[in-house]
Parts: C-alpha cells; sequence; structure tokens
C-alpha cells in the first residue's frame, strides 16, 4: 500500500474551452478511485476555490482587493467541495474537507493534529481534501503557497509520495518558452542539487517566481523527509493515472539519503522564524560539531522581537544561518540578560538541542 498525497494546481483546475472543472476533476476521481481499488490511500490538496467562486460569481477578472479575493474563495470553496464529492460519491468512496494555514503547522500541537486529523481520515477510507483556508487567511492566496501546503500535508503523515499536477510537464534549466536552449531535468538525485536549481530559478526572471520557485521549495521539504517527489503535466488525462500505477512524473525528486524525522523536518520547514540570534564563535562550534544546546554565554546579538517558545535563526560570526530552533526565551529577556550579564551563576538555556536543527542537516 502507498501513501500518496496529490497536489492539483489552479492551472490544472481550471480546464479548458472544451473541457470544465468539473470534467477536470471527474478525471482526477477516476484515478484516485483505481488506486484506491488497489488499497493505496490518498489525499488531495487541491487549489481553485477563487476561480470557481469567480466563475460562480460571475466576474470575468480575478478579483485585487484582498476581501474580494476571500469573499470569492468562500463561495468558490463550496463549489469546489461539491465536485470532488460528487465525483467520489460515484466510486463509492467519501471525500472530507481540511481547511488549513501555514499557522496551523507552527506549533507542535497543531501540527500534530493535522497529522492526527488526516490519519483517522485514512484510515476510515475517506480521502481528505485540503485546501488553504483562503477566506481568511491573508499572505496565504499568493500564487503557489498549495505548493507548500502539500509539502507540509505529506511531511505530518509520513507519506510515501507527493505528486505536483501543473502546467508544465518537467524541470527546465530556465523557461523553455523564451529560452530554445533550455534543458529538461529528468531527476533531481540529491539534495545539494535541489538547493543549487533553486538557485539558478530565483535568478530566472518569471520563471524562477511564483510557480518552479515554489514546487522546488515544496520538493526540498518533502525530500528532506524521505518522500518521492513527482512532477507532472496535469493537463495530461493519462498522467496522473500512470504515476499512481507506478510510472513516473517528468521530473522525479529522489529522496534525502539520510531523511530527518517529522520533528525535525518541523523544526526545519513548518516554522517560520521571528528573529534571530547571533553567535560567537566558541558557541557555534558546540552547536555544529558537539551536538550542543544554545546557553546564553554563547550569545552576542538579537535581532527581532519574538516571545519565549517562538522559531529564531541561529547566525555564525560570519553572519551565515547555521541552524533554527525554537527559543525558550524572549528576546525582552535576553536582551536584559545581555545587558546586565550575571556571573558566577550556570548560564541560562536559550535553545535546547531537542528543538534545534541544523541547516546543514539539510544539504548534507
Amino acid at each position: 500500500m502507498t501513501l500518496w498525497v496529490i497536489k492539483i494546481g489552479t492551472s490544472v483546475l481550471r480546464g479548458t474551452k472544451e473541457k470544465s472543472t468539473a470534467e477536470v476533476i471527474d478525471q482526477i476521481g477516476s484515478s484516485i478511485a483505481l488506486s484506491k481499488n488497489k488499497g493505496d490511500s490518498l489525499i488531495v490538496v487541491s487549489s481553485g476555490a477563487v476561480g470557481l467562486g469567480c466563475h460562480r460569481l460571475g466576474k470575468k477578472e480575478r478579483p485585487n482587493e484582498l476581501a474580494n479575493l476571500q469573499a470569492s474563495a468562500a463561495v468558490g470553496q463550496v463549489q469546489l467541495m461539491a465536485h470532488y464529492e460528487s465525483c467520489l460519491k460515484f466510486f463509492d468512496y467519501k471525500v472530507a474537507q481540511i481547511l488549513v494555514t501555514r499557522a496551523d503547522f507552527e506549533s507542535r500541537e497543531s501540527f500534530r493534529n493535522v497529522s492526527m486529523t488526516l490519519r483517522k481520515l485514512l484510515e476510515w477510507g475517506i480521502v481528505p481534501i485540503v485546501n488553504e483556508n483562503d477566506a481568511v487567511s491573508t499572505e496565504e492566496l499568493k500564487c503557489g503557497d498549495n505548493d507548500t501546503l502539500s509539502a507540509l500535508v505529506a511531511t505530518a503523515v509520513t507519506a510515501d509520495q507527493l505528486i505536483l499536477l501543473t502546467d508544465v510537464d518537467r524541470l527546465y534549466s530556465a523557461d523553455p518558452r523564451t529560452n530554445i536552449d533550455a534543458q529538461p531535468i529528468s531527476d533531481v538525485l540529491h539534495p545539494k542539487e535541489l538547493k543549487s536549481l533553486e538557485g539558478i530559478q530565483s535568478n530566472a526572471g518569471n520563471w524562477g517566481t511564483g510557480g518552479i520557485k515554489t514546487k522546488l521549495a515544496a520538493a526540498r521539504i518533502a525530500t528532506s523527509s524521505g518522500i518521492t517527489v513527482h512532477l507532472a503535466d496535469g493537463r495530461n488525462p493519462k498522467i496522473l493515472k500512470e504515476i499512481l500505477k507506478g510510472a513516473r512524473g517528468g521530473t522525479v525528486f529522489h529522496p534525502h539519503p539520510k531523511p530527518m524525522g517529522t520533528r525535525k523536518s518541523w523544526l526545519a520547514h513548518a516554522l517560520k522564524p521571528v528573529g534571530s540570534i547571533h553567535l560567537d564563535k566558541g558557541a557555534c562550534d558546540a552547536i555544529q560539531n558537539k551536538g550542543a544546546s544554545l546557553l546564553l554565554v554563547g550569545v552576542k546579538q538579537i535581532e527581532g522581537h519574538f516571545a519565549a517558545n517562538q522559531a529564531v535563526k541561529i547566525i555564525d560570526t560570519e553572519s551565515k544561518e547555521i541552524a533554527r530552533g525554537i527559543s525558550s526565551l524572549s528576546s525582552e529577556t535576553l536582551q536584559n540578560a545581555l545587558r546586565s550579564p550575571k556571573t558566577g551563576m550556570n548560564s541560562p538555556l536559550v535553545v535546547h538541542r531537542d528543538v534545534l536543527v541544523l541547516t546543514d542537516e539539510l544539504l548534507s
């Protein structure tokens, strides 16, 4: 049995003049049903709520104002779930709606709750349909958020494979629409190769923003947890069915050779650092080479405002991030301690080793 997470992009769900969104979802549902019939479990991370809402409301263009986007998403979410419900009901499978935001992954407790809910639905044989809660979120409405969401979902349930269905057939070295020298990339084998590709795409104009850039970020998150990622052209009506049968996507991102556990993956990818702690050389060496926790005695400088138990970046003497973790002390407490250092006492704990992950662990 294989546990799949399938991310379906707006570019796929919007359909064409010849094929409606409902017909696209029927096609996807048929592939899902075949896979479930052979014992697989599947989670769908689906875009499309804003577009369907706009269509339902008779809007010719996607709104620009946030309130209009959120209201359109609220209307469209009903349409989206109705399509999935109708399609999978035909094959005698039930669906469940899960609306989340990035914030739902940013505490260990909420991350675990998301995981437990999804696992219980899978245990009951239900197909969870996950979407960003666009009706109430703000920055989450940016293009590509569901790529990151799908990778976080895959990590939360320890999926075997993640499929990213989009409107390109594979990853290229540059935008093939404008660069005739763009070379197809069939396999990404190592995290260092993936990191290099992220750097190239970031400097590649429009090809490096939105769609491709966020898919590379999603691949980095998932592969670091031991999950195989397929990038495939969802406009091809046969591709999903073929991958679920054991074929491959246009580009396959292979799992990290030494996957990190779920806890470390959560620390590395789900948390959004809200500040930085700069260390002296001795503290850097202790953290990187001796498996030590971070103590106050090794802290040189604090940046940003954060409360206790919030995520921070840990910075070395050359202003390079070497780790990230959860600070046991607020920025205010740390600043006060740095201004009035106490001697003759044990140095307070700032970041415990159990809630710290090294940056190098993602690339080794």
